[in-house]
């Protein structure tokens, strides 16, 4: 049996999804896995499933039940950067267990490999109740096919490098702080989804400012959700060549991002792409 803990360390969830949440639950629950949930899930105070405190409590508490394997945050939104001064590094960086989670969660991701050089994935898991539920539910099972994804190169042919990054806004949250991860010699994955061309133009203004593109081995693109709906013009491929520049490797993958139909990839692990 996996013992499995589910929190929320970002904006609480909305009590209309109080259903899918427990359809989740017992799809776990029916794959064998014993599920220990946080007291932080969904909202009580405005968007708060809790206190910065108290949400930082609930995880601490699931990196510390040595029976923990998995901790899987199924909240998103814009408030995950503020349980990171509150969390235990010392005790994180012993536990077993691998956190997962997406979008805001970004920043708890950098954040633990930053201060522990541990990874996370970057996987929502309420995608095994989504409309591609059976899909995901197959590759929850089958590990190597969750974490199989297709790519192409953009530019270049070979880069390898340990994944930092995410979700663009949220990642550029922790530019600056203790929290930011070193980019020399790494991939930097980029997702999103909000925003337009405005948008990107000011995240990677921002990342150049950073000096990224003169230190990451190379860049790796996932989904960007309105940029791709709206068909906007420049594409997100575009922009990225403009910003980092013609000699840096540059890989897209449709298997990344805030889709329900994405797969997962491990941050602050080792990876290497070739044609």
């Amino acid at each position: 049996m996996k013992n499995v803990g589910i929190t929320a360390c970002s904006n609480g969830l909305k009590k209309e999804s109080a259903p899918n949440y427990r359809r989740l639950i017992q799809t776990l629950q029916d794959f064998g896995c014993n599920v220990k949930e946080s007291s932080c899930i969904f909202e009580k105070d405005g968007p708060f499933s809790g206190s910065g405190e108290q949400r930082a409590c609930q995880l601490m508490k699931l990196f510390s039940d040595n029976e923990t394997e998995e901790i899987y945050d199924v909240s998103g939104g814009d408030m995950a950067n503020q349980v990171l001064d509150l969390l235990d590094y010392n005790k994180i960086a012993k536990s077993k267990a691998t956190f997962w989670g997406y979008s805001d969660l970004t920043t708890v991701i950098n954040a633990l490999y930053t201060a522990t050089g541990k990874s996370s994935v970057l996987y929502q898991i309420r995608n095994i109740v989504s409309e591609y539920g059976k899909l995901q539910q197959r590759r929850y099972l089958n590990r190597d096919e969750l974490f199989n994804i297709s790519y192409s190169f953009i530019q270049g042919s070979y880069t390898e490098g340990v994944v930092v990054g995410g979700n663009i806004r949220c990642f550029l949250k922790l530019a600056g702080t203790k929290y930011f991860p070193s980019l020399e010699g790494k991939i930097l994955l980029l997702e999103g989804l909000g925003g337009q061309v405005p948008q990107m133009v000011t995240y990677l203004s921002q990342l150049k400012q950073l000096g990224a593109f003169k230190k990451v081995n190379g860049i790796l693109l996932g989904t960007f959700t309105k940029m791709e709906e709206n068909n906007c013009k420049p594409n997100m491929e575009e922009l990225v060549k403009l910003y980092a520049g013609e000699s840096i490797p540059i890989i897209k993958t449709p298997d990344i991002g805030h889709n329900s139909n994405a797969k997962a990839i491990k941050i602050g692990e080792k990876h290497i792409f070739k044609i």
